[in-house]
This record gives C-alpha cells, structure tokens and sequence, in this order.
C-alpha cells in the first residue's frame, strides 16, 4: 500500500525503512505535520501515517477524504487529535499504537523525579562551572514516601512497579483497578483521597473529553503544600495557567512535564534561534523548581522499533480485509 507519512524526522524514516522490510508497502516520507494546509500531499495515497501532533480535524479529514485517503494509521497510542465521528462518517479507518514501550515512558517519569528530587540539573550545571557547593541541592529519600499514579494502564502500571521497588506507598486512581497493580499493593481511591495524600502525583492517563484539565485550579486545592506533579501522558490533562499558580503559592513544589497543552509547533522542531511567543512557555521555564522535556520519554530504541513494527502491522491487516485489533472508532 502506497502510505504518506507526516511529520517525520530521521529517526523516524530509518526505523520504517528497516521494517517494511518485512511488509513491502511504498512508503513516501514529508516532513511538515498534517494540516488542512499540507493536506494535498496526501493525494493519491490510500493511507497517511500521522503522529500526536498531526490536525486530523474535519477540514484535513475532508481533505484527504475527498483525494483518495481511506487509511488513517497513528504511530503513538493517543488519538484525540483526530475527530472520529467525521473519520467514520467518510469512511475513513483510523488505527494506533497503543502499546510501544510502557517502560519506556514509565522509566522516564522516573527520570523527572530524580532530576527534580535531587537537582540534578542544577548540580550538572555547577560542576561545570567548579562549583562544588551542596547548597541548595538538599533532596529527600524517595523511600516512605507516598507516590499516587493517576491511571494504570501499562505505563502506570510499569511506573508502580518501578516506584514500589524504591519503597513508595503506591495509591491509584482509575476507572478499572488493574489486578497486576493490587497484586504488589496499591491502593486503589478516589482522585481528591490520591491527591491529598501523595508526596509526588505522576499522571498515565489518556486524552478523553473528561479527562481534560483533570488538574486544574479546584483539584490542584487537595494537593499537600510542596507535592510533585509530573506528567508524560498528555498537555491537556493539566491546566497550565492554574499550575503555573500553584507554583507561585508554594502548592506545587516540584513540578516535571514531558507534555505540553499547547506543543504543537514547539516540540520535535529545533526553534534555538526564534523568539517563542508562547508566554506561558516561557514563564514556565523560568521557574527553577521546573524540568521540561519535549516529549521524549517514548524515545528509546525499542519503542521506535515497536512503533514501525505495529504501525506496518495495522496497514497490511486492514489492507488485506482483516480484523485489526488497534483499530480506533467513535463511541
């Protein structure tokens, strides 16, 4: 199948190449995101490849639709940047990934943790420098402390294990308990209990019209003064304007993102030598209780191997008529 994929870097195109080996698709690489406005290069290619920051809206689905795309395939698990209900009325099959690396994402919550806890980047930064001064650098034992995950999927639940093995008390909040989780003993409570009781939150939840802003100004109320927030699912879980104050007034202490409500045109593009004009960006990384990445924590070896492997996967099943398990549809 003749498939156009969007917004890809180098890393991307060498790990598809690798495995379509395998599957023998035509594969087309573009490196602008879809948009209505890149919308044209997909004429003539029954399937597109997008990723998170991709505008699978209306206009672009109209678009494609309207010149021959019948294929929708994600290469990430999240979906809530295209619109389902105008995919499924055009006809159009949307697929993801919905499991790639868990341990990848869940390691990296970790790694924020760390770099947050023990000041990790400061200390870097002064070693450099010779700077060999341990003031300002006063961390605490992660062990005892009580670490609430916000969603037990496969990463939340990878993150658990790693977190019980440091000596954390687990709590969790989810719509379906996971029995894995509660094997190792989480505790399963509600999100105002999770947030009032725990040290660090990490949050492992999708995407979903109620799962937006799940962290706001009212929820961010329960938090313990100096708790930890930190967020490798999604930007629009929090609301950022309402963090932004929480760090202000000392309610959030330490606060580790990997996602970022308003990403798109900022992360995956090297902009070192632009002015960004997104102010509340901005303000946030001025804060030194604050550690940012660009949605890296997906990014190992492995998951960009299991990415291509599953994402080719999904294209030749619904190629050759089949069931696919990963395909996505409207409610």
């Amino acid at each position: 199948m003749k498939i156009a994929f969007f917004n890809t870097k180098r890393y991307d195109q060498r790990s598809f190449v690798e495995i379509n080996a395998d599957y023998g698709h035509e594969l087309t690489f573009f490196e602008p995101r879809l948009t209505p406005d890149t919308a044209s290069l997909a004429s003539g290619f029954p399937a597109v490849c997008v990723f998170i920051n991709d505008e699978v809206g209306e206009e672009t689905l109209r678009a494609i639709a309207a010149t021959g795309t019948q294929l929708i395939a994600l290469r990430c698990a999240g979906f809530n940047n295209v619109n389902l209900d105008v995919a499924q009325d055009l006809g159009i099959t949307v697929v993801r990934v919905p499991a790639y690396s868990p341990y990848a994402v869940a390691e990296h919550a970790v790694g924020l943790i760390m770099t947050l806890n023990r000041k990790l980047y400061r200390a870097y930064n002064r070693v450099r420098d010779d700077n060999f001064a341990l003031d300002g650098l006063l961390g605490f034992d992660l062990h005892g402390k009580t670490v609430g995950v916000v969603g037990t999927g496969k990463i939340g639940q990878c993150f658990a294990q790693i977190m019980n093995g440091f000596g954390c008390k687990i709590l969790a909040y989810d719509v379906r308990p996971n029995p894995v989780c509660q094997e190792i003993g989480v505790e399963y409570v509600e999100l105002p209990m999770l947030l009032t009781r725990s040290d660090i939150i990490s949050l492992h939840c999708p995407l979903l019209p109620s799962t937006h802003h799940l962290i706001n100004e009212e929820s961010l109320q329960h938090l313990r003064p100096g708790a930890m927030l930190i967020n490798t699912s999604r930007g629009g879980l929090i609301d950022t304007n309402a963090v932004i104050e929480a760090i202000k007034s000392g309610r959030v202490g330490y606060f580790g993102i990997d996602v970022y409500e308003r990403e798109g045109g900022l992360f995956f593009e090297d902009l070192s030598d632009t002015v960004i004009q997104d102010d509340t960006f901005q303000l946030l990384q001025s804060f030194p209780n604050v550690v940012i990445t660009a949605h890296q924590a997906f990014f190992t070896k492995e998951a960009l191997h299991n990415i291509a492997k599953t994402t080719l996967s999904n294209i030749s099943e619904v190629e050759a008529g089949q069931d696919c398990i990963n395909q996505v549809k409207s409610i």
